[in-house]
Formats: C-alpha cells, sequence, structure tokens
C-alpha cells in the first residue's frame, strides 16, 4: 500500500512539472495594412515544424515550452515574422510581399539572390505555368520574357518550338539555347517534361549569365528546375483537367463555294481563249465550256439537259445539281469540303503529387498522365510521366541526393504535315484542307451517292485522284491524306530515363564540395505502315518500316566552392569545376514491301524487297572552369568566370576554345545620398562582358573526310558522304551588356531595362559547292554577325492586400541585326552572296529578300507587270564589273518577268520586327482568380507564300488548287483599273515571286486566359482539404494578323499554311490538395 502510495505521488508530481514547463500563449494575427485578419496562417513555437492555423478571426492558440520565448508567424503572400512572447495576448502584423529582392532563382551551378545577381535572367515561376494548357512547356514562354521568341511552323501534340534568345546567332549553325535540368544538361525532348513538375524556368541571357557553360551557352541557357520536398507533413496535390482541342488559325479567304470555283476556272479559260489565241466571244465561250471538266479532272455538278453548266453570260447555271453520275464506271462524284478531315480532339491531363519531410529529408513524388489528341486522324501525343526526388541531410558535413524520372511517350505523328521539304507531299493533310478546291470528292460513292465502305476494316473507302474509281485529278494526283491517315500507320514510343544524383560536402564552414551525375537515356521504337490497299502503295502492296533508337548521355561534374565574410562587408566566394559530357547514338531500322496483313507494322509482315540497316555516332565535350564573386556591403558586386572547352567536332589542334565573362553592379539605393528616397527599394546599375562558343555545325565529326559504304560482299566500294574540314573550330559569341533593376514603392513598380549587343565571329557554315566534286557543301568559318538591342521589363502591382492582388506586366524588345564580314568564298563582284531569294550583304541584315519589283497589271492586256532595266552598253556591248553585268538606272516596265529577275532584282531592306514582347495581368479578388496574357510583334515585313500559291490565276497546273476571293477582281476587259492580274491558263508569270507578296509581319495574339475559383478555406476545412480550386483555362486563344489565314509566327522572312495548324485548346480543371 506504501509503495503504491508513492508511486501515485510520483506520477502528480511528475504531471505538476510537465504543466508547469508548458503553457498557452493566445495571440492574433493581422493585415500590416488593412488590419484585418488572416485567416489560416501559420504559427510556429521555436524551431518546431509543428504549429497550428489562426481560425476566421485571425485568432490562435498554441501550447509553448517555458523555454521557448518567440513564435514564427507566415501567410502565403506575406513576409514571415518573428516576435517575442509577451505576457499576455500576442498581436502580429504581417506585411504583404511587396518586392522580389531577396528572391532566390537558379542560375549557372548554383543560386543568387535578384537583388545581387550582376547577369541578365528572367525566371518564370511555377504559378505561371501550372495552368497553361501546353504539351511542350516551351510554348508557355511566348510573351512572358524579354529578348525570348518562339518560332513554330508546327502545331503537331507535342512538337517543340524553335526558342530564340535575343535574336538568331549564326546563318547556319544551331541557334536552340540550351537546356539545363535541375543543373544537368538536357539533350531530350524538353516535350517529356510536364509543366506540373517544374518549380521555375530561368533564361540566361548575357555571358555573364552563360558563359560557364561554354561551348554550349552561345544561344543562351534555359534553366528548368523541377520541384522538390519540402518540410512539414505530406502535402498531396491532385490536379485533372478536361478539355478539346481545335485548330486555331483559319483558312486564307478562299472559296469555298464549287459554283464559285468552277465559274473562276470557266473564266480563266475564256479568257486564254479570247486574249492568249485571238477567238471571238462565241467562240471563247465554247472553248472554255470544253476545256472545263477535262481540265479539273471529275465533273461533280450536273446541267439539265439541252443546258450548259456556265452560260453564256459567264455565270453559274442556277438550275444545275450538285453532284453526277459516271455511268461508265458505276460511280457517283460530287465535291467535297477537305477541311472536314480537321476535327476537335480530347484533352484530358491528370497530375499527382506528394511532397513534405523533416529538416534532415525531404521528399517529392510526382506522376502525370496526358492525352492529347491531334486535330486530323491518327495525331496525337500521350505521356505518362513519373518522378522521384530525395534530399537527405546524412550528417553535419554531408548531403546526398537523387532526382529520378521516367516517361512513356506514345507520339502519333504523320511526319508529311510538317515543313521539312514533305509539306507539299500528297499526305499532307493540311495542304488538302487548306488547299484542295471543293470540287473534288473525298470519298468512292457508289451510283446511289452512298459512301462506300471497306467491309473488311469497317472504314471508308478514300478517293486518291489516280483514276481507280473512273476519274483522275488534275491536282495533287494519287493523293488523299484522309485516307493516308486512317489505313496507315505514323508511331513512335519513346522510354525516356532521367536520373541525377549528387553528394554535397561541407567539410569546413564556409566550403562546399559537389558531385554531380547525371544519366540520360532515350529508347525510342518507330513504327509506319504505308498501306497496299489504297493510293500509292498499291503498286508494291505496301511498306512497313520498323526503326529502334537509343540514345543516351552522360554527364559528370565535380565542384568546389568557398565562400567568405571579412568585417561584415566584405563577401566572396570562388569556385572551381570539371564538367564531361559525352552523348552516343544507334539506330537499327529494316523495311520491307507487299504487306501480308495490312494493319501490322513489323517488317516480318513484308514478302519482298526487305532491306536493313544501321548506324552509331558519339559526340562529346570537356571543359575546366572557375568562378569569382565579390561584393562590398551589398552595394558593389563583382563576378568574372573562365572556361576552357574541348568539343570532339573540332580536329585536336583546334579543340580547346577559352571562354570567360567579367560583370559588375552598383547597387544605388543602398548609398547613403539616397536614403531621403525612401521610395526607392533597388536601383543597380549592371555591365557585363563575356565570350560563348558554338561547335553545334550538325555534325559530329566535322573535321574528318566520312565515307558511306555501298555493294555487297567483295565487291563492296564507297562513297564521299561527308566532306571535313580540319581547319574549323569555334564559332565564338562576344556579348555585352548593360542594364538598371528597379523596384519603386516597396515593390509597386519594379523591372528592367538592358541594353545587349551579341556579335558572333568565325560563324560555322556549311559552304555549298558544285555536285561534280562529289559533295554538295563542306563546313567552314565564313564570317562575322551582330545582334543588338533594348529590352523592358516592367512589373506593376496597383493593389496589394489580404483579399484582393492585382498584378500588371509588359515586356518590350526592341531588336537589330547586321552581317559584319562574309567569307570571301562567299561573295559576288558586288560583295553580296546571294542565295536563291535571299541576300546578304556585309553592313546589313540577314533578313532581307532579293526580289523583282511589281508594277501592277497592263491595262490593255491584264498581264503582269515587273519593272527591268536595259542593260548598259559600250561600244556595242553590256558593260561587265568585276563579273557582274551592268544595268542602267533608268527603269522600264516588261510582262517578261524572267528579264526583271535578271536586271532590276533589288533587296526588300530589314524584314526583321522593330519590336516584339507581351503583356497581361492577374487579379486575386476574393478568392475569384483571373489572367490574362498577350503577345505581340510589330515592324516587320515577310513573304506571304500561301497567298502568292491562291493568287496564281488558274495556270493550268494549279487548277484544282483553291484560289483567294481576291481574284474576283482580277482584270478583265470590263475591269481594267485593279492591281489583280487577268486569269488564264497560260500566263507564266502571274503569281511569279516578286514584292507583290509582301506583307506586314505585325500580330496580336491572346496565348493564355485563366479564369478561376478557390472555396473558402472554413468550407474546405471541414472535408480536411488544406485547398480546393476549380478552373477554366484557354491557350492560344486568338491571333489577329494583317491577312486572314497568315500566321507571321512562323519565322522572319515567309510564312506558308501547308503544314500542321496551331491548336486552340479550352479546359476546365479541378485543382485540391491535403
Amino acid at each position: 500500500m506504501k509503495k503504491l502510495f508513492l508511486l501515485l505521488v510520483a506520477v502528480l508530481s511528475i504531471g505538476l512539472c510537465a504543466s508547469a514547463q508548458t503553457r498557452t500563449v493566445t495571440g492574433t494575427v493581422l493585415d500590416a495594412n488593412t488590419d484585418e485578419p488572416l485567416i489560416g496562417a501559420s504559427v510556429t513555437a521555436g524551431t518546431s515544424n509543428q504549429g497550428v492555423a489562426t481560425d476566421i478571426d485571425g485568432a490562435f492558440s498554441i501550447p509553448v515550452p517555458a523555454s521557448v520565448t518567440k513564435l514564427t508567424v507566415s501567410y502565403v503572400g506575406y513576409e514571415s515574422q518573428t516576435v517575442n512572447i509577451g505576457s499576455g495576448h500576442v498581436v502580429v502584423k504581417l506585411q504583404p510581399q511587396s518586392n522580389t529582392l531577396d528572391e532566390v532563382f537558379a542560375v549557372a551551378y548554383g543560386t543568387a539572390k535578384k537583388s545581387e545577381y550582376t547577369g541578365s535572367a528572367s525566371v518564370v515561376k511555377a504559378e505561371q505555368l501550372e495552368d497553361a494548357l501546353v504539351t511542350t512547356v516551351t510554348n508557355a514562354l511566348t510573351g512572358r520574357v524579354a529578348g525570348v521568341q518562339t518560332v513554330s511552323n508546327n502545331g503537331q501534340p507535342g512538337s517543340e518550338p524553335t526558342v530564340l534568345i535575343r535574336g538568331v546567332g549564326s546563318i547556319n549553325a544551331g541557334v536552340s539555347p540550351l537546356y539545363v535540368v535541375d543543373g544537368v544538361p538536357y539533350s531530350g525532348d524538353i516535350a517529356t517534361i510536364p509543366a506540373t513538375d517544374i518549380e521555375a524556368m530561368t533564361v540566361l541571357k548575357d555571358a555573364a549569365s552563360a558563359a560557364l557553360y561554354g561551348a554550349r551557352g552561345a544561344n543562351g541557357v534555359i534553366l528548368i528546375t523541377t520541384k522538390k520536398g519540402k518540410e512539414g507533413s505530406a502535402r498531396v496535390t491532385l490536379d485533372a483537367r478536361w478539355g478539346g482541342n481545335s485548330r486555331a488559325l483559319s483558312n486564307y479567304d478562299v472559296m469555298t463555294d464549287s459554283r464559285e470555283y468552277i465559274e473562276q476556272v470557266y473564266k480563266a479559260h475564256y479568257m486564254t481563249g479570247l486574249m492568249s489565241q485571238g477567238m471571238t466571244k462565241g467562240a471563247a465561250h465554247n472553248y472554255a465550256l470544253n476545256q472545263l471538266w477535262p481540265s479539273i479532272g471529275y465533273q461533280t455538278w450536273t446541267a439539265p439537259a439541252g443546258q450548259t453548266i456556265i452560260g453564256t453570260d459567264g455565270r453559274f447555271n442556277p438550275d444545275a445539281t450538285p453532284g453526277y453520275l459516271n455511268e461508265e464506271a458505276g460511280y457517283y462524284y460530287i465535291g467535297d469540303d477537305w477541311s472536314k478531315q480537321l476535327s476537335n480532339g480530347l484533352r484530358q491531363e491528370y497530375n499527382l503529387s506528394i511532397n513534405g519531410g523533416t529538416d534532415k529529408f525531404t521528399y517529392y513524388l510526382g506522376a502525370s498522365y496526358l492525352s492529347d489528341e491531334g486535330i486530323i486522324t491518327g495525331s496525337g501525343y500521350e505521356r505518362l510521366a513519373t518522378r522521384a526526388q530525395v534530399d537527405y541531410q546524412a550528417k553535419p558535413w554531408l548531403k546526398i541526393g537523387t532526382n529520378l524520372s521516367y516517361t512513356y511517350v506514345n507520339s502519333q505523328y504523320p511526319s508529311d504535315q510538317v515543313s521539312n521539304g514533305t509539306s507539299y507531299s500528297t499526305g499532307n493533310a493540311f495542304l488538302f484542307a487548306n488547299w484542295m478546291a471543293p470540287v473534288y470528292p473525298m470519298y468512292v460513292r457508289d451510283s446511289s451517292g452512298q459512301i462506300m465502305y471497306n467491309t473488311t476494316y469497317n472504314r471508308p473507302i478514300y478517293d486518291y485522284g489516280d483514276s481507280q474509281f473512273g476519274a483522275k485529278r488534275n491536282y495533287m494526283s494519287m493523293g488523299n491524306p484522309s485516307g493516308d491517315l486512317a489505313y496507315n500507320l505514323d508511331e513512335s514510343l519513346m522510354d525516356v530515363f532521367d536520373g541525377k544524383w549528387y553528394v554535397l560536402l561541407t567539410p569546413i564552414e564556409g566550403l562546399t564540395i559537389n558531385g554531380n551525375l547525371g544519366y540520360f537515356v532515350d529508347n525510342t521504337r518507330a513504327h509506319y505502315i504505308s498501306n497496299g490497299l489504297y493510293g500509292q502503295g498499291t503498286s508494291y502492296g505496301g511498306q512497313a518500316i520498323q526503326q529502334q533508337s537509343r540514345m543516351r548521355t552522360l554527364n559528370l561534374q565535380g565542384l568546389a566552392e568557398y565562400q567568405r565574410t571579412f568585417a561584415d562587408v566584405h563577401n566572396g566566394s570562388i569556385m572551381v569545376g570539371y564538367e564531361s559530357f559525352d552523348r552516343y547514338d544507334e539506330v537499327v531500322a529494316a523495311n520491307g514491301q507487299m504487306l501480308y496483313n495490312p494493319t501490322l507494322w513489323a517488317v516480318s509482315n513484308t514478302v519482298k524487297n526487305k532491306r536493313g540497316s544501321g548506324s552509331a555516332d558519339g559526340y562529346g565535350t570537356r571543359g575546366i572552369f572557375g568562378r569569382l564573386k565579390y561584393n562590398y556591403d551589398s552595394k558593389y558586386f563583382l563576378m568574372a568566370s573562365y572556361r576552357r572547352d574541348a568539343s570532339s567536332r573540332f580536329h585536336p589542334k583546334h579543340r580547346w576554345g577559352n571562354f570567360w565573362s567579367a560583370s559588375v553592379a552598383w547597387e544605388v539605393a543602398k548609398e547613403n545620398f539616397m536614403e531621403e528616397f525612401t521610395n526607392v527599394d533597388m536601383l543597380k546599375v549592371k555591365f557585363s562582358f563575356g565570350q560563348n562558343g558554338n561547335d553545334n555545325i550538325g555534325n559530329y565529326y566535322a573535321y574528318v573526310d566520312q565515307f558511306i559504304l555501298s555493294g555487297d560482299g567483295y565487291y563492296s566500294d564507297s562513297q564521299l558522304g561527308y566532306k571535313g574540314n580540319p581547319d574549323i573550330t569555334w564559332e565564338t559569341s562576344n556579348n555585352l551588356n548593360a542594364g538598371v533593376d528597379f523596384s519603386f514603392f516597396k515593390g509597386m513598380l519594379s523591372g528592367t531595362v538592358e541594353y545587349y549587343q551579341r556579335q558572333v565571329s568565325d560563324m560555322l557554315f556549311n559552304i555549298p559547292v558544285a555536285p561534280s566534286l562529289g559533295y554538295s557543301s563542306y563546313p567552314m568559318n565564313v564570317g562575322s554577325m551582330r545582334n543588338n538591342g533594348v529590352e523592358i521589363e516592367l512589373n506593376y502591382r496597383p493593389i496589394n492586400t489580404r483579399d484582393i492582388t492585382w498584378d500588371i506586366y509588359a515586356n518590350l524588345t526592341a531588336p537589330s541585326n547586321k552581317v559584319i564580314k562574309l567569307s570571301p568564298d562567299l561573295l559576288d563582284g558586288n560583295g553580296d552572296w546571294i542565295s536563291g531569294s535571299r541576300i546578304f550583304h556585309e553592313g546589313e541584315s540577314m533578313y532581307q529578300l532579293y526580289l523583282p519589283k511589281y508594277a501592277g497589271v497592263e491595262e490593255e492586256s491584264g498581264l503582269a507587270l515587273y519593272y527591268y532595266r536595259k542593260p548598259l552598253m559600250k561600244d556595242g556591248q553590256q558593260v561587265v564589273v568585276n563579273g557582274i553585268p551592268q544595268y542602267e538606272a533608268e527603269e522600264h516596265t516588261t510582262t517578261d518577268w524572267a528579264l526583271a529577275r535578271t536586271s532590276n532584282r533589288v533587296s526588300t531592306g530589314n524584314m526583321m520586327p522593330k519590336g516584339y514582347g507581351g503583356f497581361g495581368t492577374s487579379l486575386n479578388a476574393y478568392g475569384i482568380d483571373f489572367a490574362v496574357n498577350f503577345a505581340f510583334q510589330f515592324g516587320g515585313k515577310l513573304m506571304d507564300s500561301s497567298y502568292q500559291a491562291f493568287m496564281s490565276g488558274f495556270q493550268a497546273s494549279d487548277i484544282g488548287q483553291n484560289m483567294h476571293r481576291d481574284l474576283l477582281n482580277a482584270w478583265t476587259p470590263e475591269n481594267t483599273v485593279t492591281d489583280v492580274p487577268r486569269l488564264s491558263t497560260t500566263d507564266q508569270y502571274t503569281t511569279a515571286t516578286s514584292d507583290r507578296f509582301l506583307i506586314s509581319s505585325n500580330y496580336l495574339s491572346l496565348s493564355n486566359i485563366t479564369v478561376g475559383y478557390t472555396l473558402p478555406e472554413k468550407w474546405t476545412s471541414k472535408l480536411y482539404l488544406h485547398n480546393v480550386r476549380l478552373y477554366f483555362s484557354g491557350e492560344n486563344v486568338a491571333l489577329w494578323s494583317k491577312r486572314k489565314g497568315l500566321d507571321p509566327r512562323q519565322g522572319f522572312t515567309s510564312s506558308q499554311n501547308d503544314t500542321y495548324s496551331p491548336i486552340r485548346c479550352f479546359s476546365g480543371g479541378l485543382r485540391l490538395s491535403f
């Protein structure tokens, strides 16, 4: 009994002691500007990870050990605050986050604060990416970053745009930036990385930012930082969205009514008879009627008995009926709308992530599924991506971690839809949808007019216009992309692994030693079937192609950095490192003809003409580098870097290159004389200069001759396949950057103004040579070019309260381009390098065309006129200077375009835009959020190649191709005052290439619009949910340009609508976390 009593006393004593060591602290958290309560603010005691959240009145109550004297209070969008615990009720007033001076972002081989950075860099954060409906995350850069342009003529889901940072740095070498993912150069498809996996993208634009990447950083660097785990309890986030894809770019104003088109074909034949062959009006009418259907190839309208399809007045017979029965062949012909082969696609995406951890161990797990259907049959992008990231502080001096991702992709990618030399292919659905006249049947119909079906495969039978079903098209005979897409197969299956491992040592204070290993593998299987049932494949029974490629890279990095502060004002660091990069490519392919099973892609399914091939290649770089940073009292900054790189593309004598940078900055706002200017948060003046290298000439061993083996067995032979040049070396980019970073009114207004100059010397170029030499070109360093301009980025936050936040941003880039020097091997006697319709001249922009001048229409004949000049004669012979025939200064007009081209081609002048950029706004008010983003371009011009084709005037070879409705204003004997030449089937130069088809490249695009609603936390907390948001988003919403159908985003000198159309996407989504 005594023992039991003593035990009870001991327990009560321990309980009383414990109670005495813990007390309850109460308080309220308010907005410092409005004194309104902050709901859901986090309150923790001391260094503990456990805490409480404030209630609807901003109040909290938290048990605190007696030894703890401080509370830490944090809230999203506000500055965290640590306060002392008093004896009474604690009131904490948090300041809204008003600036980003201490924002930390990724830079080359490390991180930096915005307030201390001396280079040029822009950051796109996760919240700007997470609502973007983009399969390839770089599409989200459009209009968001000054100095960055995205150029694309391929809307295929999963395709990557060309990203240009501060212009094109080379005439022929690669112009794409280097992508670095979590510190390791990335060689895979950016589309394999889901946008929801990304924490931020940093665009490095100048040498101070990118010089440490040496050989691969000449065109700028895009650093992608993926999401990591954060301390705290596990946080699960689920994001699901569903929507649809549709065509974003309409066709030109072409003739969609087949009667209108047939009338114009008749007029072309009529004008040929009347004006070219001297017929009377009656004879010309009969001639046109006789030529009408044979020139089209199909008769698709029927006139009443005894009547003609076109009357003597040139108008379509109103009593004619659509459709025509070919009784002899037994098929019914009627014109179809070929644009209907373009359809809408479904887009669905699901993202799940879990992250959390302790002060020693953090983790992030993510999984994503995307199904992005294209707008034609057989086109789409399916992606399943997973990621696992772990950081572990094993010892106070040792931290290790890994970041592993695996992605599976099924890309259905009909290759004929892209502009790589196949855009005029008979398998191009967009060419047919945009360019096919509405007079041809897409399907085969029986005598009753019903679409016929292949009963074996339950698919329609498509008319290829190849006489197989009784008629032959004049235009694109043997082609029907709808049939190809229905019966053919073109897919790529990708297994992508990207692994990164690191070890971080801190043996002494200030010293960090970092080892990184990156290993990347892309195994891609490609399957292709060309059916043998219909179309071109019928002559050989169809074809199967089976290909497997493997690309792997290995990146090793070793870094050591020492940082130290002296006397509280001298802050410095020095970093040295070594990096190696190796890439290996291997391809094995086989093909065969005459398919046994028309739906099986295996080559073993073919009967004859089986062939196989294989190749292997490799590329490597080695680099040693260092960086020195110093600042005095966070006012005066200095940074210098150096890298020595070697590339396998060059001969050992020219393999190594030296690249460096130096930059300084002055934070004026921290000077004593600025103390009275209390509204100036930051006013940093910065300057940098440095060099980058570029070795991207295409071939991995450009300095050696390479041969192709041919023949079989003992009789094998070889032929020169690539002519190397042992003297080529690095293309060097010298970069200058000067600017001002500023922030006023506690971050209400902030931005950057910069001037840049990027001069590239020893430009890499494949010089064309006469084919008689046995090769078509060889690599060479040919000259230098300069890009310069001004960039402005502005951010304005007019409202920043607990319930309402309003942000406005805008950026503008005013670029300029000039060719400084060209190799004499390229220049003619006038100092020009003329390549087709392009002209390059020292001291002028590379964005110029060399074209004849259009002079309008000859009123008497209706023929197109061009300006020409007469030969300059002396002693009965034309004067020749430096091998160039000379012409008189005075211009005359002629209908002979060839004469005008020979005697009077002129430069268009600089065609590149005078400015480009973007602007937008985001508003968050009482749980409702709205954001809109625009991109624009102005001051340039380009060649509208599609309009040129649509204005051809019905030349005989073009009948069947659709035409622009501007031809309705063509010259006739009754309409002589016009700038549109007459219609004719025989006129040779109606739409010959000239300055007639230049047009403004100005555009404004609505890139993204998002509307969302976040449910109040007092509702969601009852369901044990942290956050619930419903939203609706649109991507690539609208484009306004000078002409309907014109897309100036395709390039700087020309645009054509015969490739995969840009896709517009609208989607609704649900995002929740708990």
